[in-house]
């Protein structure tokens, strides 16, 4: 799957819209909105063939400058360039266990910090994910995994129904895993599950190493969306809800 990004890097920014920045574990939370002021490239695409369900979505700010083509009927593909490596490695497995061919570049001003970086891929995935379901018609629209890495164990469940909503509970003791922030992990889910339009719970079982428990989410979340992104035959193209749409 080419994406044609290239491997120059683009000098970052500043936002000039307000930012939530969420700090609170263990919480359930409302949607978070959508800035407005960014500048947003969307392409929805289907030159992988009849029925391809992939989006192209490029958003720039004064801070940050992110990239990503998603594939969700792929091969589990990741090509990942943030910046931030260990969120490079979550994001690539978080591929190649919910089977989408995914490619991120993003730049940031990581001379501050890595928040705004971590926190935009989120929304920009998440708004990729948006733009391939398309109307969400045939889809299975619920998931749920449970998944161990050695002493971690955490489980996912999703519900792409429209409304956006993140129960999060997978408290870290450690401040960082390396240089990486743990409580970033919280705010990539927040921006993610608002992007997409989402309920998303995540639930930390039990766990020591804040890697192992890290990873176990992001796998537990990647095979959750991998189920309820697929195609449901027996819905055909309807949506999964007596409401008849699933897209807001």
């Amino acid at each position: 799957m080419g994406c044609g990004f290239g491997a120059r890097r683009i000098a970052p920014g500043k936002d000039m819209a307000n930012r939530s920045q969420s700090k609170t574990a263990n919480t359930a939370e409302p949607v978070r909105r959508s800035n407005p002021v960014s500048q947003d490239k969307r392409r929805a695409r289907t030159n992988g063939g009849p029925g391809a369900r992939m989006a192209e979505i490029q958003r720039k700010t004064r801070e940050t400058e992110v990239k990503v083509l998603l594939k969700l009927d792929g091969a589990g593909h990741g090509a990942v360039s943030t910046g931030v490596p260990f969120l490079d490695h979550m994001l690539e497995s978080f591929a190649r266990h919910g089977f989408f061919d995914l490619e991120v570049e993003a730049s940031g001003d990581l001379h501050i910090d890595e928040h705004h970086t971590v926190e935009d891929v989120g929304i920009v995935l998440g708004r990729a994910f948006r733009e391939a379901l398309g109307d969400r018609g045939g889809i299975r629209r619920f998931g749920e995994a449970m998944v161990p890495l050695d002493e971690a164990l955490c489980s996912a469940v999703v519900d792409i129904s429209g409304r956006s909503y993140l129960a999060y509970n997978v408290p870290i003791a450690q401040e960082r895993v390396g240089s990486f922030q743990t409580e970033l992990v919280h705010d990539f889910m927040k921006a993610l599950s608002d992007e997409v339009g989402m309920n998303l719970h995540l639930n930390l079982v039990g766990g020591r190493n804040p890697h192992h428990v890290i990873e176990a989410a992001f796998k537990a979340l990647a095979r959750a969306m991998d189920q309820a992104t697929a195609r449901e035959p027996r819905a055909a193209d309807v949506a999964l809800s007596t409401k008849g749409t699933l897209s807001s």
